[in-house]
């Protein structure tokens, strides 16, 4: 799976230093299912992807959904498993989903609105 740097260009923070990228219907549908934790540091970006779902999930996460142009629309903290959740967008529609350790919104202070760059 190809992995990607991710980055809030707004607010000069790093928000995955391994980011794999789910952009096909096989790495799409299995997500993170089977993983025990993610790490700090590491992170999946899911594209096309407006909404999540924690079933089968054995930890938390904190998930930004994001525009076709890296723009947040929409953050999710500590989604708990067994939730579902669809992002909400209030410009531009959302494209995809930026699945994340529990805590790393809080950390980086990420928010609507924020510009992301994917390297």
């Amino acid at each position: 799976m190809k992995t990607v740097r991710v980055v809030n260009a707004s607010r000069e923070s790093t928000l995955c230093q391994s980011c794999g990228v789910a952009n096909n219907i096989f790495t799409r549908v299995r997500g993170l299912l089977g993983r025990t934790s993610l790490p700090e540091g590491e992170g999946l970006l899911i594209v096309p992807c407006p909404s999540i779902h924690m079933f089968g999930m054995k930890f938390p996460l904190d998930v930004i959904f994001l525009t076709r142009e890296n723009v947040v629309t929409d953050v999710v903290e500590n989604i708990a498993p067994g939730k579902l959740y669809v992002g909400k967008s209030l410009q531009g529609k959302v494209h995809g989903a930026l699945e994340l350790p529990a805590g790393t919104i809080s950390r980086t202070g990420t928010a609507r609105g924020d510009k992301l760059t994917i390297e």
